[in-house]
């Protein structure tokens, strides 16, 4: 993962700081922004009249690749939307590793958890590319979670496929083998595509793929070169396609055989 220009220990820009060039959009752009809330998924179907006030309270802010758009244990003071890039959801090891949770893409939205229990965060949010992102009040945000049932259905939805996801990361990391672990990861990462395959569509880099499963980067390289040498899986561009997922499944349940140091067990 790219190294953050700001640290741990520092506090994250405030959505309110404009200074510098290009730190706020002009009105104008705030109000295209707005026209185009309706395709965002969590706001998707409101009524004019809600978006016009969604997209007033917003304020937007261009996270620069590498900088943090919130930190772990700040107040949860905004609901924040992806608009364009991408951003990811970490938190460090207790060997201090920094692990990925989750990668975000324009639409996704993150800080619901905090905006409902008025807690601090629970994790960090990295920009992995430069993105845009609009920051909604916690007031307001409260207001749309508990005055449109729709809102509400999908934030609910979205909390239990969290607790699904986090009880899957958890099994991953159990795994003893860095290989198996990857293998996992990808099977985890991956979705239904014809002719009985799977793919990732926005495949992860491999220095992402090692935050998420406790690795190196070099592991993971290892790892998949042996899936395409196996013909198992298939690079397209940014697209990963498994070829053989039923065989993907079983290497990631199989301790592969011991190797060199750093080789298939290897952290």
């Amino acid at each position: 993962m790219t190294e953050p220009t700001t640290p741990l220990a520092a506090a994250a820009p405030s959505p309110a700081q404009d200074a510098g060039a290009g730190a706020q959009l002009n009105q104008a752009v705030h109000q295209v922004i707005t026209v185009h809330l309706n395709n965002i998924p969590l706001l998707s179907g409101l009524s004019p009249q809600v978006l016009q006030q969604v997209g007033a309270a917003m304020q937007f802010r261009t996270v620069e690749k590498g900088t943090y758009v919130m930190l772990k244990g700040s107040p949860g003071e905004h609901l924040v939307f992806v608009l364009s890039g991408r951003v990811q959801v970490v938190d460090v090891t207790e060997d201090g590793r920094e692990m990925v949770l989750a990668t975000l893409a324009p639409g996704d939205y993150v800080g619901e958890m905090a905006v409902i229990d008025n807690q601090p965060r629970s994790a960090s949010v990295l920009a992995a590319d430069t993105s845009l992102v609009a920051f909604l009040p916690s007031a307001q945000a409260r207001q749309l979670l508990y005055g449109q049932p729709l809102v509400a259905e999908r934030v609910m939805r979205r909390l239990a496929a969290t607790v699904r996801s986090a009880a899957a990361n958890r099994a991953i990391l159990s795994l003893p083998s860095a290989f198996q672990r990857v293998y996992a990861a990808l099977e985890q990462l991956s979705q239904p595509a014809p002719g009985n395959m799977r793919e990732i569509p926005a495949m992860p880099t491999q220095q992402e793929i090692a935050a998420m499963v406790n690795t190196s980067r070099e592991t993971v390289s290892r790892a998949l070169n042996v899936l395409l040498q196996k013909q198992i899986v298939e690079k397209d561009l940014r697209r990963l396609i498994v070829r053989q997922p039923d065989t993907l499944r079983k290497m990631a349940q199989e301790d592969p055989a011991p190797g060199p140091a750093g080789h298939a067990g290897g952290r």
